[in-house]
């Protein structure tokens, strides 16, 4: 089947574009391999050289994240420095200079750890029509949603309160068994925590029962034990080449619990 790749000069003209059985071409890591591998649920790609898409902008106390901003972008600058232990994360050297933060966004498991991070970040996606939708919003109608992501607003976290982690078999680039992204305002007391889960269902997920089981409670093995009892609450891991499902529900409180406390094994 023949593909054809159109670019515009502005977002809007691609959005314009935009058709049934079209893909909107960001950094190319998952549509190009679609293309290679045979896809036959798109015949043509659209793309766009907005140079808007590839700005980091600080907006008052948010981030604006381009959604054409790749992760090697986001690892360079000082903006989204919190941020730079995810994207260094997301694959090798070659694939952080082509992944984008949008793209992440669309990924499905066991890839998406940005988009895990973003979701306990409480970010919000700005659409290129306009919209602006809370990222869980936009995870929840993903697979009906046919506009393009324009950008991604977030707040900046205070230092210490946003941790990360990621489960692999391949260090320090594999396919995640899961990820665990936490933000834990607070200081000594715990207070409107948000912890996501990725690759423990269908598209990053919020683990709410643990998150109100942390609320007032203090960062120790005591004060954690509610929210490691409830934290699987919600979530749906199925199984693939890396892990069953049952082994990651097995394994997300040993691996929360050691990012709740700070413990790198």
């Amino acid at each position: 089947m023949s593909i054809t790749v159109e670019t515009y000069a502005t977002l809007a003209e691609a959005t314009s574009a935009m058709r049934d059985k079209t893909q909107f071409l960001g950094g190319g890591t998952m549509v190009v391999r679609g293309i290679n591998y045979g896809a036959q649920d798109y015949n043509r790609v659209v793309r766009s050289t907005d140079a808007a898409l590839r700005g980091i902008r600080n907006e008052g106390n948010q981030i604006s994240i381009g959604a054409g901003v790749t992760m090697s972008q986001i690892m360079a600058s000082s903006s989204t420095d919190f941020l730079a232990p995810v994207a260094r994360l997301v694959g090798g050297p070659a694939i952080r200079n082509m992944a984008t933060a949008g793209g992440n966004l669309f990924v499905r498991p066991p890839y998406g750890d940005f988009g895990t991070a973003l979701l306990a970040l409480d970010a919000n996606v700005q659409m290129s029509d306009g919209q602006s939708l809370p990222i869980e919003r936009f995870y929840a109608q993903r697979d009906s949603q046919r506009g393009i992501v324009a950008a991604i607003l977030l707040p900046r976290p205070a230092h210490g309160v946003f941790r990360f982690r990621k489960v692999t078999r391949t260090k320090p680039k594999g396919a995640s068994v899961l990820s665990i992204a936490a933000t834990l305002p607070g200081g000594s007391r715990i207070t409107e925590a948000r912890i996501a889960f990725g690759a423990m269902g269908p598209t990053p997920l919020r683990a709410k029962e643990a998150e109100q089981a942390l609320e007032g409670a203090s960062l120790d093995a005591t004060g954690i034990q509610r929210a490691l009892d409830t934290c699987l609450n919600g979530l749906d891991p199925s199984d693939d080449s890396l892990a069953s499902g049952w082994y990651r529900r097995a394994v997300a409180p040993v691996h929360l619990r050691r990012l709740l406390l700070g413990k790198e094994s």
